[in-house]
């Protein structure tokens, strides 16, 4: 008897043990994980180059909960397809939204800022390339596209703007195939803004402040910025197609005194219509933070 009592005192000073150490241990774990990283890998978070991802780093609560917002928002806008999104503040620098930058989508007209920028290298006519610029003209970018070598002009882009992710489309007429990423359409207005000769930058300026409400092939081509930020002054240049893979939408330019280069660009299955296509590029834009 004096046997089992010592076995029945001995259990129960382990339990008491026991019960000490595990309310003990669920604080310590509790203040472990909430000392975690409060972002990841689908937080969107400033860049130190244009659509290149910076070194992530906790700021609080706030910026993260608000790129975690951002990260799922923007891609359920485009339920059925891909949304890669980049907003680069030439004011500060940084880039306070980059989602999917480096995901490849055909060009469709987007190629013709590289198009522009080579004409007005070789001497083509100003008025040229304005009215292929603000009317999306097909026929003036095919004839401008032959005349400065066809896939040269890509391939001279790639090396003079330093677009590492960009490719010339593989059948050499079809510019409209180009590959492009939304990282690399913003060095392009980088460059454009920074480094490109100052009377090119004025007519193609011109041009993306003057783009018209319909294309030259009739397609409206005031989706996404002119929709979404109503009376603020843009300069853009639009690209649509389909369907090679799907169907493109892309809107890019430069808002709010040029201050933000925005590129947004999708690409659907062709079973989404391009109205609600437009509509969902045009949704993007309006959540987009600062580009009022």
């Amino acid at each position: 008897m004096r046997r089992a009592n010592t076995f029945l005192l001995l259990g129960l000073v382990l339990g008491a043990v026991i019960a000490f150490l595990a309310t003990e241990a669920e604080p310590y774990r509790q203040v472990i994980t909430a000392a975690g990283p409060t972002d990841g890998p689908g937080v969107i978070s400033p860049a130190s180059d244009s659509g290149t991802p910076g070194p992530k780093r906790s700021t609080g609560s706030s910026a993260p909960q608000q790129g975690a917002d951002l990260n799922t928002e923007l891609p359920a806008l485009v339920p059925q397809g891909h949304v890669s999104v980049v907003v680069y503040d030439r004011t500060t620098g940084t880039t306070p939204v980059s989602l999917d930058a480096h995901r490849h989508y055909t060009s469709a007209s987007l190629v013709k800022l590289l198009i522009a920028l080579d004409a007005l290298d070789r001497g083509s006519s100003p008025g040229t390339v304005r009215e292929m610029l603000s009317r999306s003209d097909d026929d003036t970018a095919s004839q401008l596209w032959v005349a400065g070598g066809e896939t040269r002009i890509v391939h001279e882009a790639v090396t003079e703007m330093g677009l590492a992710e960009t490719r010339p489309p593989k059948a050499p007429g079809r510019w409209g195939d180009t590959e492009i990423t939304a990282a690399d359409i913003t060095r392009v207005y980088r460059y454009l803004m920074d480094r490109a000769p100052a009377e090119h930058r004025t007519t193609i300026l011109q041009a993306l402040g003057e783009a018209t409400e319909n294309g030259a092939d009739g397609f409206r081509q005031y989706f996404g910025i002119p929709d979404a930020l109503g009376d603020v002054r843009w300069a853009v240049k639009q690209g649509w197609s389909c369907c090679n893979p799907g169907r493109i939408l892309h809107t890019s330019g430069l808002v709010k005194d040029n201050r933000y280069i925005v590129v947004v660009l999708t690409e659907n299955p062709r079973t989404v219509s391009y109205d609600d296509a437009e509509t969902q590029v045009t949704e993007v834009v309006k959540h987009l933070p600062g580009i009022r």
